[in-house]
């Protein structure tokens, strides 16, 4: 039986404030609401056009597979077409979804992504999909091991670099603050493995928001980031010039995921007191905001973002 079409009648007041995972792909936001309807040939047709493009593919097949009928419908495309490896994909990551949100067993989830792996060997989103569930419920050697797999197929792959630096922020917290931490080794090496045109040059940035969040959850650090010494030390502020220094020589405007990147790299500069550079990187922004960091570590994301873009942009 087809899935019930979605609920209508949001309120204009939440659906303006609501973040949008697909970013700017308009074609993705296309195909996600002809899914959200049951068609999904439209998700078929966007896929294909896809092709290999595996941060572009990652990212489309995550904010399709977030949609709470997208599971259903995946398997109605897998009965037309048994042996398609894109609705095996996205059924998978549907699941992992579902797991993350506290609904269904992580082993059926991990199950579905191993046999979307085995139609498409090259393709590294079904490991993503594994990548997701071990660093949310696995051990640290699994969520390793099966880094390693994606690395294997993308070794740039931007999600589970991320995926990754967030999971090692919050190793050995009870040490407090420690500048040598193991996640500014990763993100370091990272960046410093990448082409030079890679996105995963502002890995360290990242790194180093993750590890404030994972400290000032534990009490390590101040709940304002604002007010915590982690974003003006010395190390930090070498971090984020060359950052913010490899943005303005790049400055990738193709890549599906910048935006993520530039959050975290507007976020950085407001709390280091760089106001003139993150309202550069806010009118990149533009209304494209994500919830991390600005809900970092316990915040309302909204009302985060727009203080600090209030703020760098002088419209408070």
């Amino acid at each position: 039986m087809s899935p019930p079409p979605p609920p209508l009648g949001r309120g204009r007041k939440r659906a303006a404030q609501a973040f949008d995972e697909a970013l700017d792909d308009a074609e993705l936001v296309t195909a996600r609401a002809a899914l959200a309807q049951g068609r999904w040939q439209n998700a078929r047709s966007l896929l294909v056009h896809t092709g290999d493009d595996w941060d572009r593919r990652g990212h489309r097949i995550t904010v399709l597979a977030r949609e709470p009928y997208t599971a259903a419908w995946a398997r109605e495309w897998l009965l037309a077409e048994p042996e398609s490896a894109d609705a095996s994909v996205l059924l998978a990551i549907a699941q992992v979804r579902r797991v993350l949100h506290g609904k269904g067993k992580p082993v059926r989830a991990r199950e579905a992504c191993e046999k979307a792996a085995a139609l498409a060997p090259a393709d590294p989103t079904p490991w993503l999909g594994v990548l997701m569930l071990e660093c949310a419920v696995g051990t640290d050697h699994d969520a390793v091991r099966t880094f390693e797999q994606v690395r294997a197929r993308y070794p740039d792959h931007h999600h589970a670099h991320h995926l990754m630096v967030a999971r090692l922020a919050a190793r050995r917290i009870d040490m407090g603050p420690d500048p040598l931490h193991e996640v500014y080794d990763f993100a370091n090496w990272a960046a410093e493995q990448a082409p030079a045109d890679s996105p995963l040059a502002i890995l360290p940035v990242i790194a180093h928001a993750e590890r404030y969040r994972a400290l000032a959850a534990a009490g390590h650090e101040p709940a304002d980031p604002v007010a915590s010494g982690h974003w003006t030390g010395r190390r930090a502020r070498q971090v984020m010039k060359a950052a913010f220094d490899w943005w303005l020589e790049w400055e990738l405007e193709g890549h599906p995921r910048r935006l993520v990147d530039l959050n975290f790299l507007a976020h950085a500069k407001y709390c280091e007191g760089r106001g003139a550079e993150a309202a550069a990187l806010f009118h990149r922004i533009g209304r494209h905001a994500t919830p991390a960091p600005w809900s970092y570590p316990d915040r309302d994301p909204h009302t985060a973002f727009a203080t600090a873009r209030a703020g760098a942009l002088g419209t408070a």
